[in-house]
């Protein structure tokens, strides 16, 4: 029985998604999250690109031991160095390098023949081999590429010491049965590829990135480059948890083993779309809200009968609940504590427990039953809180049809209580108009998404924006019962994140003045 090895990419290619910006602490998290989900190797970032990046590779080469931890880098010398240098701190360094096989991108981008592609890339990975013993060489857009070429960049990255080879599909462009044909057909052109790894790196243009990378694994790939939630350049990449859950399920036909720990795969999803505020679409497979659900009638019966009549793998293999937990406002705080710690909280601290509890008390008032994905609603939003400078205080609207929307909007400050009413082109424009003219700040809103926590009537509505205030785009997030309250403390959350920045950078800049001072 072989060995799939996941290629976890989510915070380098997956990072790239548009509008997504993570920070060190953020990246960090992440990291020690796929740590627990059991991936192999851990693409921490691109470190050339900036100074952060760079930092944040060298953060988790540092503090997240047990996976191989990659860096990725163009074959330029400069790359690699700077890669080098930030996976150095890992027990288990990989650089990884990469180019270009279609004569598309020869042609345009890189502009070069195949002859000095070929030479470079022998040359780089010679060049890495001297920094790490793991060195994976990818050649971008490979199915839009000759074949023939692709078996000669294959053949010379291994010659030059590659121990993995990673056919990308970049653009998305190829099908399962000529992605497998061209793995199959790498390794009847190319016998030593069988002394290495071949791995396998779909984009989801046409929406076939997991069938094709399943396809590879099919036809001998033994490792799979994939994110979390899919996310990932424009349509996205090949989703980690379905081809865990793919191969897990089918162990009868792909007959190999994985290393995911299947029962994070929920929790590191919601992670995911909590920090890159991409919403997981509900009918996705293994995380989306409704892949567990039952609606229809007769699948409702052949469940409660036996759960094989409809389902071929359980909610709680994925780190789910198999049903819906009712908790009310009778519920002590004992049982909410033991409630979290079943859900995955159980490290929460007794002063956030506090304030999560009071939120559960104030939103029993509200619902007649309040479900698990609520209690995770307000954890996770509690758990992302930055220091106050603003507190909403309240929110009034006024509107209807041939009404002009009225918002009045009462915020705390270390001022006092500050009132304003605005009108707008809606009610959600109106109360926005209103903290502004409080705050005094006026900011562009680019995003904004409003989804249900859970069903019914009295679903908690979870309000995510973002904003651009100058050159900064901020992230802000809110929960309520009532929808125009949650994308008030969306954006009051917005709010607080710049005061936090802004409070940060002051302190940074005073220690290095202070430090500039100290030295001689």
């Amino acid at each position: 029985m072989g060995y799939v090895r996941f290629f976890d990419t989510t915070l380098r290619d997956g990072e790239q998604s548009p509008g997504v910006a993570l920070n060190t602490a953020q990246k960090l998290e992440i990291a020690h999250a796929l740590n627990r989900l059991g991936v192999d190797v851990i693409e921490a970032g691109f470190p050339i690109t900036s100074q952060g990046d760079f930092e944040c590779v060298q953060a988790i080469a540092t503090e997240v031991k047990g996976p191989i931890i990659c860096a990725l880098a163009r074959t330029h010398e400069l790359d690699i160095d700077r890669a080098a240098q930030a996976v150095e701190p890992s027990d288990k360094p990989m650089i990884h390098i990469f180019t270009s096989a279609s004569d598309v991108h020869l042609k345009h981008m890189l502009r070069k023949t195949r002859d000095e592609v070929l030479e470079i890339s022998d040359r780089m990975v010679r060049y890495a081999k001297q920094y790490a013993d793991e060195v994976e060489f990818s050649a971008q857009d490979c199915m839009r590429a000759d074949p023939a070429f692709v078996y000669q960049l294959v053949r010379t990255a291994i010659a030059a010491g590659a121990n993995t080879v990673n056919i990308p599909d970049t653009t998305g462009y190829g099908t399962p049965l000529e992605y497998g044909a061209l793995i199959k057909n790498i390794f009847l052109n190319v016998p030593e590829a069988a002394g290495v790894r071949i791995s396998t790196h779909c984009h989801d243009d046409l929406g076939m990135a997991v069938a094709n990378s399943l396809a590879a694994v099919e036809n001998g790939a033994t490792q799979v480059e994939a994110t979390i939630n899919g996310i990932g350049e424009r349509a996205g990449n090949t989703s980690l948890e379905e081809v865990a859950m793919a191969l897990y399920t089918r162990r009868d036909h792909y007959g190999v083993d994985i290393g995911i720990n299947t029962r994070e795969i929920y929790r590191v999803s919601r992670l995911i779309a909590r920090h890159t505020g991409m919403v997981v679409q509900a009918n996705k497979a293994v995380v989306g809200e409704n892949a567990f659900s039952h609606e229809a009638g007769i699948h409702q019966d052949g469940v409660i009968k036996h759960k094989e009549t409809y389902e071929i793998m359980n909610a709680e293999l994925v780190g789910r609940d198999a049903g819906v937990l009712v908790m009310g406002k009778h519920s002590g705080r004992r049982a909410f504590r033991k409630t979290l710690t079943d859900l995955g909280y159980g490290s929460i601290d007794d002063e956030r427990l506090n304030a999560v509890f009071t939120q559960f008390k104030e939103l029993c008032d509200r619902k007649s039953a309040v479900t698990n994905e609520d209690i995770r609603a307000l954890v996770d939003t509690e758990t992302r809180r930055v220091p106050e400078s603003y507190r909403l205080h309240s929110v009034q609207f006024q509107s209807g049809t041939n009404l002009m929307p009225v918002a009045t909007i009462a915020l705390e400050t270390d001022t006092g209580l500050h009132t304003h009413a605005a009108t707008g082109d809606g009610p959600v424009d109106a109360v926005y108009r209103a903290i502004e003219a409080i705050s005094g700040l006026s900011m562009v809103l680019d995003d904004y998404e409003i989804r249900s926590v859970g069903s019914g009537k009295d679903a908690l509505g979870e309000v995510t924006i973002r904003v651009r205030e100058g050159s900064r785009t901020v992230q802000g997030k809110g929960l309520s019962t009532d929808i125009l309250e949650a994308s008030a403390k969306a954006y009051v959350d917005v709010l607080n994140r710049l005061a936090s920045g802004q409070a940060h950078a002051a302190a940074e800049k005073r220690a290095l003045a202070q430090e500039g001072v100290a030295r001689p």
